[in-house]
């Protein structure tokens, strides 16, 4: 049976581990270069303190309602919310049409940091950073592509569906 949600739709059949009680984090990742010729960069300040905005990419009902960009619903198949772990999702878009989605969590400091790494096409490193402010969070949103040649190509897709995220994060977020 799916649980629907507002934007999203979690599975509990197939939805595997979600478990972070400990910090756990991996070391920075030997490849990443942050270079802004291949990094996409997004940054913004949230109404919201740090540990709800962590709990909003660690808690999968909350995370599938939020993520990507406007119009797009999304099924999880897997999220083992760990470095190490296996995030396996498809999004599906406005159109009707499905985009599986793979990727692995490499880095989660809890409420500070999240890095994982898309594993299929387009491949990419995402890094989110939360940075308390106040009340407030400083999220920064970089997304670091093999190349500067694919991130300039995604960059007209990427930038505005980057800023549609963090518009429905903070939707979430006032709901809660």
């Amino acid at each position: 049976m799916l649980m629907s949600l507002p934007g999203g739709v979690v599975d509990p059949a197939v939805l595997v581990v979600f478990n972070c009680s400990t910090a756990c984090f991996f070391d920075t990742l030997p490849f990443m270069t942050a270079s802004p010729e291949t990094t996409l960069r997004t940054e913004r300040l949230i109404a919201a303190p740090t540990d709800k905005v962590f709990g909003a990419f660690e808690q999968p009902e909350r995370l599938a309602r939020w993520w990507g960009p406007n119009g797009f619903t999304n099924t999880f198949v897997e999220f083992d919310f760990r470095p190490g772990g296996h995030w396996r999702h498809i999004m599906r878009g406005p159109d009707g049409r499905n985009y599986p989605n793979e990727t692995i969590f490499r880095e989660i400091r809890p409420c500070e940091r999240i890095v994982l790494e898309h594993v299929m096409d387009p491949w990419f490193t995402l890094t989110i950073e939360l940075i308390p402010e106040g009340n407030q969070t400083r999220i920064v949103w970089s997304q670091e592509f093999k190349s500067r040649q694919v991130a300039e190509a995604l960059r007209s897709l990427c930038e505005p569906a980057n800023e549609q995220n963090l518009d429905r994060l903070e939707q979430v977020l006032k709901s809660c």
